[in-house]
């Protein structure tokens, strides 16, 4: 059903479309993805909770949704603003509408507006809080009270949100050989899962809270850190745990938030970036192997800088803005990566980092 909707930033910039989904009020830090496919991906990652997306492929909802392409159960994003709305989809594939979908999930979508224009003021301002909502129902200034409410993204934990409460076993290695694997939940996405099974991981998810001797109890032969929403900086009891875990020296991968916390246990510091990567069609540059590897990205979030760390050194690095993309222990089976190499949406060339995880588990 549609409805006349609104789009508020923080700083009183105010977008006119028509809403889809339902009727309520949609507050989050609004970022931009540059993706032209994978959107019901994109919508399920758990990583966007607290965010709005912006999709700037202008025709979002063309090929429907199914029931096989979700990352999670949920869609986490806090809305979605789009050019062009489509709830009439032609795809083989298709079970639902995305207006369908949005219902079901009870998410909020505002159309017709000039996402041009909208990823400009982020590209050129930086990532702002917004609001989206049916006009009709809530006032202007009633949004900007929910914005200035909703504050400050690097404030607020929102792994919780979107991690599991109970370990898990994840399906049965289609391997020969195995590998016991713990992976932590900050918001893990169904594909990273889906790889490490199809290459022998034998996979116990658990959660953010579990400690580092709960996990040296379960006798992993590596110990994977997720993907996950928000400012890893607060998570300082993960932290802590994952400093414990590196005394062990198990084999350890992280990817996104999971490469940022393993960062932030090297005692390196976090930065917040202008509008962060969210795309799929990022060049990375692997440095000791002079490769380049088209990517798919989604982070606020990235290491600062190396300094005078023997122990320590970048293994990949953006060709958009030469931010770090990947670190390595020099003596440690320590080993990750910013980006998504499960991708989902996005280019699989990125897969074959997975193996060294496991090169590094059959050492």
């Amino acid at each position: 059903m549609k409805f006349p909707a609104k789009l508020k930033l923080e700083n009183g910039i105010t977008f006119e479309g028509i809403g889809f989904g339902v009727e309520k009020i949609g507050i989050g830090e609004v970022v931009f993805n540059t993706a032209i496919t994978g959107y019901q991906e994109i919508l399920t990652d758990p990583s966007y909770d607290g965010q709005i997306i912006t999709f700037t492929y202008p025709h979002i909802g063309n090929t429907g949704i199914n029931f096989d392409d979700n990352e999670s159960k949920k869609i986490s994003a806090r809305g979605v603003i789009v050019k062009n709305f489509c709830d009439f989809p032609s795809n083989w594939r298709s079970k639902q509408s995305l207006e369908e979908f949005l219902v079901e999930q009870k998410a909020i979508c505002i159309s017709d507006i000039d996402t041009r224009k909208l990823t400009r003021i982020l590209r050129d301002e930086g990532c702002k809080v917004g609001a989206i909502y049916p006009s009709e129902k809530f006032t202007d200034d009633e949004a900007m009270y929910e914005i200035n409410k909703f504050g400050n993204i690097s404030q607020m934990s929102f792994t919780d949100n979107v991690s599991v409460s109970e370990p898990y076993s994840y399906g049965k290695p289609s391997a020969p050989k195995t590998n016991k694997i713990v992976a932590i939940d900050y918001g893990i996405k169904e594909n990273i899962l889906r790889i490490m099974k199809n290459l022998g991981g034998d996979i116990t998810v658990v959660p953010p809270s579990t400690t580092a001797k709960e996990i040296e109890a379960m006798n992993p032969d590596g110990i994977f850190l997720s993907n996950g929403p928000g400012d890893p900086t607060i998570l300082t009891e993960s932290i802590q745990e994952v400093k414990e875990l590196m005394k062990l020296d198990i084999p350890m991968f992280g990817i996104c938030l999971g490469h940022q916390i393993m960062s932030l246990a090297y005692d390196l510091e976090i930065e917040k970036m202008p509008f962060g990567h969210h795309g799929a069609n990022h060049p990375v540059h692997d440095i000791a192997n002079n490769v380049v590897f088209i990517t798919s990205q989604n982070h606020n979030f990235a290491v600062a800088e190396l300094e005078d760390r023997e122990d320590l050194e970048v293994s990949h690095r953006s060709l958009f803005d030469d931010s770090i993309q990947g670190i390595k222990h020099t003596s440690k089976p320590y080993y990750s990566i910013q980006c998504h190499p499960e991708a989902s949406p996005g280019p699989k060339e990125f897969e074959v980092l997975f193996n060294k995880f496991f090169e590094d588990m059959n050492a």
